[in-house]
């Protein structure tokens, strides 16, 4: 799916040619520095708990979890592959999140262990040969689990005039910042070592490790009776314990290996202008009438009389952060009562409750079951809504990268393995507002996610066109 001028979508979409790939990957000695580094006592995230224990329990399982980012490019000529070796180590050097590994403790916890000197990280090119378009795409996911260090690689693959950089890396290390501070920061590092052969000057970035022990100090301090504790009690027993689950069928996540990627325009550029102003009437932003949109579309599939939504908002605080390689993600609980309201009324409740909920981030649900045990562990599937504005980070960087010319044919993707949650985007651009999922890929779930879509999309229509909403399902 073409976002301006960068695609977002499963990975049969990156557009790639065959060529001769070259690859980093760790020297023998830095593999061997890393597996003997102490435990650290830097925490663990919440968000990287999660993620590796929904790995490890489906790896015991016999089953697979999409875990990996991949971003790519394209730059003209041929590459520098000492220019592009130094801007590799210098990027991973930079980032204190790439001298993390973790382990399992026997209680089912998880430890990071670390390098204490980034000089320690080693990256060598190794080569590849000539690929195939499907031999280049195998060998970018296949990296190591989330439980080895060294879970991430960078490539490039040449072609006659240009050549594609790619970097994949494990969620463990980042979040959708990533192809952000990769394609800006790697590109101007090779660009300014094979343009001037002088190493480019940045300023010291900001630390996920600071972000983890702060997170922890935090965390450490809520109790039951915390606010914001309270606040995840009620949508949690609102949703029979756990997370709301997708209204329509998705099939059975146990049989589940990959995913699918779907996309379906909600508005033009002139209908979403239109939904705006319809929005701002309410006394609300463009989010809000979109949670108030998905919530009138719940209401229709199942007559439910309050929708109950979960979003991700970047915890990133400091200016060094915006910049900071890691996961930073935490997820807030929208709900929005949807029964016999207006459009006005779900719109600006919802707007409310995104406004009011934005610092649950700061207090992850996974925190809140240490605390309740008796809350379920999220189930596959549960839905995530992601919104995603041109004019706002991340996406007005990625889309800037492209038109300024930093870069041609920028793209993101996932690595086609099943996908835990449901993912939910939502793009808001130039051209105007595309629905995608990333879904089961299995016929029922496809048909689901369409239907979904669609109904999607004549709700929202009918606020652009009216300001009002009517029946959708």
């Amino acid at each position: 799916m073409r976002i301006g001028k960068i695609t977002v979508g499963a990975l049969e979409e990156w557009s790639l040619t065959a060529g001769t790939v070259t690859s980093w990957h760790p020297t023998p000695a830095a593999l061997a520095k890393a597996a003997r580094a102490n435990v650290s006592s830097v925490p663990v995230s919440y968000m990287q708990s999660q993620h590796l224990r929904n790995y490890s329990e489906r790896a015991a399982a016999g089953l697979n979890f999409s875990r990996q980012i991949i971003a790519s490019c394209e730059v003209a000529g041929q590459c520098d592959i000492a220019a592009m070796d130094h801007a590799v180590n210098a990027y991973l050097r930079r980032h204190d999140t790439f001298r993390s590994w973790f382990s399992r403790t026997d209680d089912g916890g998880f430890v990071r262990h670390a390098l204490d000197d980034p000089a320690d990280i080693e990256f060598v090119p190794v080569e590849q040969g000539h690929l195939s378009v499907d031999e280049i795409r195998a060998h970018v996911v296949d990296i190591p689990s989330p439980l080895e260090w060294g879970c991430f690689t960078f490539g490039i693959v040449q072609n006659d005039d240009h050549f594609t950089f790619f970097a994949a890396m494990d969620h463990v290390h980042g979040d959708a910042t990533l192809i952000g501070t990769t394609m800006m920061e790697a590109n101007g590092m090779y660009s300014s070592m094979s343009g001037t052969g002088q190493a480019l000057t940045l300023p010291e970035a900001g630390s996920f490790d600071d972000f983890c022990v702060q997170e922890r100090q935090y965390t450490d301090t809520l109790t039951i009776d915390s606010p914001g504790v309270q606040n995840w009690l009620d949508f949690a027993e609102n949703n029979r314990d756990g997370f709301p689950e997708f209204p329509l069928p998705l099939g059975n996540p146990n049989e589940a290996m990959t995913s699918a990627w779907s996309s379906h325009v909600l508005m033009s550029n002139e209908q979403t202008e239109r939904f705006e102003s319809a929005c701002a009437a309410a006394g609300a932003r463009f989010v809000g009438g979109l949670f108030a949109c998905l919530g009138l579309v719940e209401h229709e599939f199942t007559g439910a009389v309050t929708y109950y939504g979960l979003t991700p908002r970047d915890s990133r605080t400091a200016g060094a952060n915006y910049m900071t390689q890691g996961w930073f993600t935490g997820l807030i609980p929208i709900t929005v009562p949807v029964a016999a309201t207006s459009f006005a009324e779900a719109a600006a409740a919802a707007q409310a409750c995104f406004d009011s909920s934005l610092d649950m981030a700061r207090v992850p649900y996974y925190r809140v079951l240490e605390l309740a045990p008796w809350l379920k562990w999220p189930q596959p599937n549960f839905p995530v809504s992601n919104f995603l504005h041109g004019g706002a980070a991340p996406l007005n960087a990625i889309l800037a990268a492209g038109e300024m010319g930093l870069a041609n044919n920028i793209g993101m993707y996932p690595d086609n393995r099943f996908s835990y949650q449901l993912t939910i985007y939502i793009f808001r651009y130039g051209e105007g507002t595309v629905m995608a999922i990333m879904h089961p890929d299995n016929p029922v779930a496809a048909k689901s996610v369409a239907r979904y879509m669609e109904a999607m999309s004549a709700v929202s229509v009918r606020v652009a066109d009216s300001g009002h909403w009517g029946r959708v399902a």
